[in-house]
């Protein structure tokens, strides 16, 4: 029986330590301590200088901010080749400092430099609670990504108030013993393995989510079936991926092609759907007004007041402060539907237009709009049906004044018809990755693009990413040229990586038989195991807290559904065994807090990753978020963001894996 050691690092002040003038007790000519540097920006008043009042030598850095109305400061190391300290990739480093400070307001903050790319902005692995004496502070870094030679870091203040710092550490972490190791299987460890389960689902899954309890929501409404709208045959199922068990959900309405997202409880929201199928004479779609709630630990749907229009193929995006914010879609006349449609989670209810910021635009059906780390909103120019919004096809909308700016870059903005939209791990980048489409008007067939826009440039600009691997068609049949996919599934992965799979040259034709796995540090695709199942229009795939993903759906042209179920293992499930978390002290966690767990091995990341709520290649919510670590032996102290528009209040699913990727089955934890 292969056992797994606990590692216990070297206490940090056993190695060297790679700050320079740690303590500033060297002066440079400015009167600032050699390399470092005042930074900052915003507007505020504030002084900046060394203090006697040290815990150690003769000098201490301190900041004070008395007026501010945005923006930070800090001391930080001078980013040159003199002063950065110098790092190696793939290898970790424990960052301490000494502090004391007036406002609870602080962070360290850590960039990169990057061989290609010149300095980054890399992470804020912790924040420091106020303290009025000197505290100590110690963090370990993720591992350093790839083309990163030299790291600067610092600790800022951003609200009035004093912050005082001294007696600053980096030191790298000590190479554990080797990660036990071992293929368990030649070709899974490479690729991973698909298993297509030997029972069939008990509704057409056009609506997928993960509950907080590990089963998974399955809402398939009149399921594409005009027969079964005619009828009032409506159905949602609970499936329990553990015992292959369904649970039948009495559902209420036509819940096909609704909007949904988790809320901060848990519970589902679920609004809009269908009203009506298309009539003889033209009139299309019409969307309900209808909204539902529903709950994980019932298995029931409860009605809330209605949106102000009805939706059909709406957007559901889930704010910072655990409201939601609903876009796009049909109405009931068969139109499309231009209300901004805000729902209150303190009051438990859609408000009225009067009392939300209105911009009138109509934004498409299903579009994706991902959360900004400062409260906008991102629309991606992924969409469903038919060309992306005049201009650029991408844009932010700030939705508290109404205002919409234009980002350049997405190439073939108007073929992005069913391409899908992640925000790539960790989401403390904030990068999204855009992938796929085609233009189901139109017929235009897919294409490879990729495209990837970094929200945090002063600028943000889509610029292009590795073209998607190509697959095979049916028989077969390779695909050649510019040939891609539409209606293709992203699913982010506890390693850190995305695995995509699924979708076709047209929405409803042509299945496309690939999959692959990208990987954010390096920018590059590689190959995975197929689903042997085909998964075009109304497919999705999805994570689960063992690790492995899920994939459900196919709706061809012809209106049947395939109601297999396939599950993929990952290649990190064939390298060896799985770390384990032994415990977590407190599952309801707070921003800008420390939560400890235990584990039972060496572990090298931990994260937390929102459950997915898919449909339609769109799940906006769906979110990777570091978890930056102080460990201690078996002990792991994890720093929690303080900023809840980077991981928005909710159930997430608690993460660690090590050296070789490997994770743990995660535990569910309740973050706000």
């Amino acid at each position: 029986m292969l056992t797994v050691g606990l590692w216990i690092a070297t206490p940090a002040s056993a190695a060297t330590n790679l700050v320079p003038n740690p303590g500033f007790e060297t002066l440079g000519a400015n009167g600032i301590p050699s390399c470092w540097e005042r930074v900052g920006f915003g507007n505020n008043t504030f002084t900046f200088g060394p203090t006697t009042d040290a815990r150690s030598g003769s000098r201490a850095m301190r900041i004070a901010i008395s007026q501010r109305v945005d923006g930070n400061h800090k001391a930080l190391m001078v980013k040159n080749a003199q002063c950065a300290p110098k790092v190696t990739v793939g290898r970790q480093y424990d960052l301490s400092v000494w502090y004391k400070s007036t406002t609870s307001a602080n962070a360290m903050t850590l960039y990169r430099h990057d061989t290609k790319l010149g300095w980054q902005y890399w992470i804020d692995p912790a924040t420091l609670p106020a303290s009025g004496t000197w505290q100590f502070k110690t963090v370990r870094t993720p591992l350093v990504p790839p083309n990163t030679d030299q790291v600067t870091w610092g600790v800022s203040i951003y609200s009035t108030g004093t912050l005082t710092t001294d007696d600053y550490a980096m030191t790298e972490v000590p190479l554990p013993p080797p990660t036990p190791a071992g293929c368990t299987d030649a070709s899974g460890c490479v690729k991973g393995k698909w298993q297509v389960m030997p029972y069939q689902s008990t509704v057409r899954g056009i609506h997928a989510v993960v509950l907080d309890n590990g089963k998974v929501l399955l809402v398939a409404g009149s399921g594409n079936d005009p027969k079964q709208f005619a009828a009032g045959t409506f159905k949602t199922a609970v499936y329990d991926p553990v015992t292959g068990v369904f649970t039948n959900v009495p559902t209420p309405d036509d819940l096909f092609c609704a909007g949904h997202v988790q809320l901060s409880d848990g519970k589902v929201l679920v609004m809009g759907g269908n009203k009506a199928y298309p009539t003889p004479d033209g009139t299309g779609y019409k969307g309900l007004r209808n909204s539902y709630i529903f709950d994980p630990a019932k298995n029931t749907y409860t009605r809330i007041n209605d949106m102000e229009k009805g939706h059909w193929y709406p957007s559901a995006t889930l704010l910072g402060n655990g409201d939601v914010i609903s876009l796009g879609g049909q109405g009931e006349d068969a139109k499309g539907t231009v209300v901004t449609e805000y729902y209150s989670a303190a009051q438990q209810k859609w408000l009225p237009p009067n009392q939300v910021k209105q911009n009138y635009a109509w934004w498409g059906f299903y579009p994706t709009m991902v959360l900004m780390q400062d409260g906008r909103l991102f629309y991606t120019g992924s969409h469903t049906f038919g060309k992306g919004r005049a201009g650029t096809g991408a844009s932010i909308y700030d939705i508290g004044t109404g205002s919409v700016t234009d980002v350049p870059g997405l190439r073939k903005k108007d073929e992005r018809d069913q391409s899908m939209s992640v925000l790539l791990p960790p989401a403390q980048d904030q990068k999204v990755f855009t992938v796929g489409g085609g233009n189901g008007d139109s017929g235009a067939t897919a294409h490879r693009l990729t495209d990837i826009i970094d929200l945090k440039a002063a600028n943000p600009t889509y610029q292009p990413g590795p073209d998607l691997p190509q697959g095979t068609l049916s028989g077969g049949v390779p695909q050649t040229g510019d040939q891609g996919k539409m209606y293709v599934s992203l699913v982010l992965l506890p390693d850190g990586k995305i695995f995509e799979t699924g979708g076709g040259l047209h929405n409803r034709a042509d299945p496309v038989y690939e999959a692959s796995i990208y990987n954010p540090a390096t920018n590059t695709f590689s190959g995975a195991a197929i689903d042997p199942v085909p998964r075009t229009y109304h497919s999705s795939a999805f994570l689960l807290p063992d690790g492995r993903v899920m994939a459900v759906g196919d709706n061809p042209a012809n209106g049947s559904f395939d109601m297999r179920i396939s599950i993929y293992s990952p290649a990190y499930l064939f390298k060896g065994a799985r770390p384990q978390i032994s415990s977590v002290a407190n599952t309801n966690w707070t921003y800008g807090s420390t939560q400890r767990i235990t584990v039972d091995s060496t572990i090298t990341r931990a994260s937390l990753i929102r459950p997915a709520a898919v449909t339609h290649s769109s799940d906006p919510n769906q979110r990777f978020v570091e978890l930056p670590m102080t460990v201690k032996g078996n002990e792991i102290d994890l720093n929690v963001t303080s900023n809840p528009n980077v991981a928005p209040p909710g159930w997430y699913m608690l993460f660690v894996h090590n050296g070789q990727g490997v994770p743990s089955v995660a535990k569910w934890v309740k973050l706000g």
